[in-house]
């Protein structure tokens, strides 16, 4: 029988997201392939230092212990690489020398490997590559950019996801209603579809896997006295009264609750995300990411009108 991947979590992770590969992206850029392969094979047994999607990552299979032997792992990551298989050597080598347990891996010399998404089942794909991400997205794939960011690593095994609400869970339809008219405009066209749920985006479907496990694990907490909640869900969104309720309103028609929810109006996103800590934000405007950044591990979803509109006005 083949292994299954329709019931689990499954991330798709390029090596640019998962370990810091400036030093060899600077001498790939400098100084063409041969001398980039060359390198790579002299350093092969040189782990790469954990990149800004790293403890995300692992902290997310860690969760693997919540579920049963009998059922398997509840997370899969496959690593989707650009690499060849020759050179994608020192990133599967890296991984052992981490622990982590990954084991699957795409390797395509110079070629994008997002057309792959679908076929493994997967309902997030990260890569530090803007038009890998940007090229996926387009064809309805869950896909986000990586950005640069400051993170310090906390010693336990909790795992903390952060989520922008329009552009990111839910598509940009009422995104565009406040850009294209007023903020009263707005409210008062959320507070009339109070509940009418969104439409989904394009993290939805990876929120809903997250959720399951999260329901597992509140399963544990009820039944064993001296189980520790570890995963813990964040809603962080410039929303505000009264177009919260609609928000809740489609996380609920989702089956989907999460564990905090921030409604800001406004407010900085970065000062409450840098006492919140998260292990990874998600967000579609880079206006945000460029302040959260600067303290936790940052993903752009180049999502929707505004983003399509500012590629535009940049090109």
């Amino acid at each position: 029988m083949p292994y299954e991947l329709k019931n689990r979590l499954v991330v798709g992770i390029a090596s640019s997201a998962l370990f810091d590969l400036s030093e060899s992206d600077a001498i790939f850029q400098a100084d063409g392939e041969e001398i980039y392969r060359a390198y790579q094979e002299m350093n092969v047994d040189v782990p790469l230092e954990p990149g800004v999607a790293f403890q995300f990552i692992r902290r997310l299979l860690g969760l693997n212990s919540v579920g049963t032997e009998e059922d398997g792992p509840l997370v899969e990551v496959i690593i989707l690489s650009r690499n060849d298989p020759d050179t994608g050597l020192r990133v599967l080598r890296s991984v052992g020398h981490h622990g982590l347990p990954i084991t699957r891996s795409v390797f395509m010399q110079g070629k994008s490997p997002y057309a792959y998404i679908p076929a493994f089942n997967m309902s997030l794909f990260l890569s530090a590559n803007e038009r890998d991400v940007r090229e996926a997205l387009a064809l309805g794939h869950p896909a986000g950019i990586v950005l640069p960011s400051q993170t310090v690593d906390d010693d336990n095994d909790d795992l903390r996801i952060a989520f922008d609400f329009d552009g990111v869970l839910a598509d940009d339809e009422s995104e565009q209603v406040y850009k294209n008219s007023d903020l009263q405009v707005y409210m008062d066209h959320e507070e009339a579809n109070a509940v009418t749920p969104n439409s989904p985006g394009p993290l939805k479907d990876f929120l809903v896997e997250v959720a399951k496990i999260q329901k597992l694990e509140q399963v544990r907490v009820q039944q064993e006295e001296a189980y520790r909640q570890r995963l813990h869900i964040a809603l962080v969104t410039a929303r505000s009264a009264p177009a919260n309720e609609r928000a809740i309103n489609t996380l609920k028609s989702w089956g989907v609750m999460v564990n905090d929810a921030f409604f800001l109006g406004g407010i900085d996103k970065g000062s409450v995300l840098s006492v919140l800590k998260p292990h990874i934000f998600f967000d579609d405007q880079t206006v945000h990411l460029e302040s959260s950044s600067l303290s936790v591990a940052s993903v752009h979803i180049p999502f929707g009108s505004l983003n399509e509109q500012l590629l535009i006005a940049e090109s």
